[in-house]
This record gives C-alpha cells, sequence and structure tokens, in this order.
C-alpha cells in the first residue's frame, strides 16, 4: 500500500516554537487564541514535554518544552525573535486584550490599517511575537496603491 507523503490531515507548514513551559503555553493558547488541544502530549521520562499540537481554526502549531541541549529553544533563550505569527480572528480587540489580561506585552496597539484589516501585535509569555487581525475593509491593489502614496510610502 502506498502512503502519501504528506499527510491529509495536516496542513502544507506546521509552525513549531520551544516554550520553556508548554503546560502553561498550551494554557494560554486555548485561553486567548481558542486553540484546541489535538492528540496527546509526548511526555518525556524528565517531565519536560516531548511534543505537542494545537489547532487554531484549519492550522496546526507544533510546539515543546525548551530541549536547550540539543539547541531547541525559545526566543527569550535567543535574546528575541524575528519572526511574527499572523493570526486572523473573529475580534482582534478582544483578543489581544485578552492576551495582555493573560501575560503578553503590547508591541503595536491595535489599530485600523490602511490595507483594511484591524490589527495589533504582542509578545506572547514565551517570546513569540503575534499579529492578530481582522479583515474590517476589502481593499483593491489600486485603492491599496493609493492609500501608501497618500502616507509617504
Amino acid at each position: 500500500m502506498a502512503v502519501s507523503p504528506i499527510p491529509a490531515d495536516y496542513p502544507r507548514l506546521c509552525p513549531s516554537i520551544a516554550v520553556s513551559d508548554c503546560a502553561a503555553a498550551i494554557d494560554f493558547y486555548v485561553t486567548v487564541l481558542g486553540a484546541e488541544e489535538r492528540g496527546g502530549r509526548m511526555m518525556m521520562p524528565d517531565g519536560r514535554v516531548g511534543h505537542a499540537e494545537l489547532t487554531i481554526g484549519d492550522s496546526v502549531i507544533m510546539l515543546a518544552d525548551e530541549f536547550p541541549e540539543s539547541g531547541y529553544v525559545g526566543p527569550t533563550a535567543v535574546g528575541g525573535t524575528p519572526v511574527t505569527l499572523s493570526l486572523f480572528v473573529e475580534d482582534a480587540d478582544a483578543t489581544f486584550t485578552a492576551a495582555l489580561a493573560n501575560g503578553a506585552t503590547e508591541l503595536r496597539a491595535v489599530e485600523d490599517q490602511f490595507y483594511g484589516h484591524r490589527s495589533g501585535q504582542f509578545i506572547d509569555p514565551w517570546g513569540h511575537r503575534w499579529s492578530v487581525q481582522q479583515v474590517i475593509e476589502e481593499v483593491s491593489d489600486e485603492e491599496m496603491a493609493r492609500r501608501m502614496a497618500a502616507m509617504g510610502g
């Protein structure tokens, strides 16, 4: 029997993130982002989470505790992150407020953007940068170019 190289129950791209307290991070993502834990946690003999998966809508995020002995560390261990995890939500303001109430740090307040989204950015308690956004207006390429030009861009 042939095996598909791409599993049918996963999106093509699944970010995997390291966190210093995976169980607490899972709770945060469930509470703030509406994530659902998918399957069981793969526990290591020392009590660390070796692998867990969350779904948010049609997306899958893999996560685990840090394993510095293997070079698997989160953003705080290396002085920050150049990566932003962008997530479309029903209500950017409510999600942002919940993130801050649960220990996230504000990077950019939620505002209406020229390209038709309402968005804001925060750093979660494990150092990962998130952009939460919702579409508030469909903007044509021509209108977006006009708005950028008006902003001096």
